[in-house]
């Protein structure tokens, strides 16, 4: 746990979107999960335009957990609200989850190496080899044309920017401010960007158990991410010249 005048050890940003059904049972199951590390820690939610009852019980667990916090960037869009969430966190070191996940095991070997090595950010990959995918086939093939697309354009030597992510704050933070893009391609852009400004980026496999089915039709995200790969793909390469 963490005090409102003191820093806490780890930031945990999780952005949520229509999670009525899962969002206490899951911040009531992550907070007992962390209890046995031992650090002080601080979850953020990052509401995104819920038009469920989200918010309100969100406020609720403000109201009776002092080590969560809760935002809201008042549309659906996830990037935005990921980036809210890491820009307001106060940790040493920032994980970014998703609230269906909830796994403090890729916490633990993420911060391990971040405390033990000069790695500066660790990316948790359903891609490599190692990793455990148990999602639906087409998502799993979903995930592999779109990281292809991002080798292709983007020159990204990695397997997934999608997967959980763990950091060093002070070392990342002016690279998520510099990333452009929002929805669903801002993960993509903060790895890729960090990777091309020379951070130290180390993949590590994690297992993926979704506690229920993706809250974004797959098939509708497709145009407008084909058009944020082309803009991901612009935005790195003016950053290079």
């Amino acid at each position: 746990m963490s005090t409102p005048d003191l820093a806490p050890h780890v930031s945990i940003v999780i952005p949520v979107y229509n999670e009525e059904g899962i969002l206490q049972g899951s911040v009531l199951e992550l907070e007992k999960k962390l209890r046995p590390f031992g650090w002080s820690y601080e979850i953020i939610l990052c509401e995104n335009g819920s038009r469920d009852r989200t918010v309100e019980i969100g406020k609720q667990l403000q109201a009776e957990q002092p080590n969560l916090r809760m935002l809201s960037v008042g549309q659906p869009n996830y990037g935005l609200a990921m980036k809210a969430g890491i820009l307001d966190a106060r940790g040493t070191f920032v994980i970014c989850d998703e609230i269906d996940l909830c796994d403090t095991e890729f916490y633990a070997r993420a911060l391990a190496l971040l405390e033990r090595t000069d790695t500066e950010l660790v990316v948790g990959s359903k891609a490599m080899v190692g990793s455990h995918d148990q999602r639906p086939l087409v998502r799993r093939l979903a995930t592999r044309v779109y990281n292809g697309m991002l080798r292709a354009v983007c020159h990204y030597p990695g397997t997934d920017t999608h997967g959980l992510k763990a950091f060093r704050r002070e070392a990342l933070i002016d690279v998520a401010r510099r990333c452009v893009l929002d929805r669903d391609v801002f993960a993509s852009e903060f790895v890729i960007r960090a990777h091309r400004e020379g951070r130290k980026v180390l993949e590590i496999p994690f297992t993926v158990r979704e506690k229920r089915p993706p809250s974004i039709n797959l098939v509708k995200r497709v145009p407008h991410v084909l058009k944020s790969v082309a803009r991901l793909a612009v935005s790195v390469r003016q950053n290079d010249a």
